[in-house]
């Protein structure tokens, strides 16, 4: 299977808008990993992403941070221009385990080498986070 046609859903899930605000909050700091993570996809900073992944990364299952990587890599030189557009997203805490958050969205991915958008996917996201050492990382993203 080409493992490219994956890679749309992965760099619409990272990319989720979310805003933060407080430095201290849990709840602000996992909002403000996802809207780090849209900003790293949009400027095409595939080592930031990566940055922002759990050392045990999983995508569907099946892919790690390895395939998340060259499938950015192959995204971006692709593209000149990636976008991410949440149409609805959620981000929550588990009150029973604090170091774990979960994000949940429907999202838009475009990809353009100018101003017209050459693909367009609609994806509903699913993101699970640990907060290690205080930093929120990815640990798990699932897509319809």
């Amino acid at each position: 299977m080409d493992r490219r046609i994956f890679l749309t859903p992965f760099l619409l899930a990272l990319a989720l808008t979310l805003s933060a605000c407080g430095k201290d909050d849990p709840q602000a700091q996992l909002e403000a990993a996802v809207q780090q993570l849209q900003d790293n996809l949009e400027a095409k900073e595939t080592g930031a992403v990566i940055d922002q992944l759990d050392a045990g990364f999983q995508a569907q299952t099946e892919f790690d941070r390895d395939w998340a990587r060259k499938t950015m890599t192959l995204m971006f030189l692709r593209y000149a221009s990636v976008k991410v557009i949440a149409l609805s997203r959620k981000s929550s805490i588990d009150p029973t385990a604090p170091q774990s958050g979960l994000t949940q969205a429907q999202v838009v991915v475009t990809g353009a080498q100018g101003l017209i958008p050459e693909r367009a996917a609609p994806y509903e996201v699913r993101l699970e986070w640990r907060r290690i050492s205080g930093e929120w990382k990815l640990s798990r993203l699932t897509w319809e």
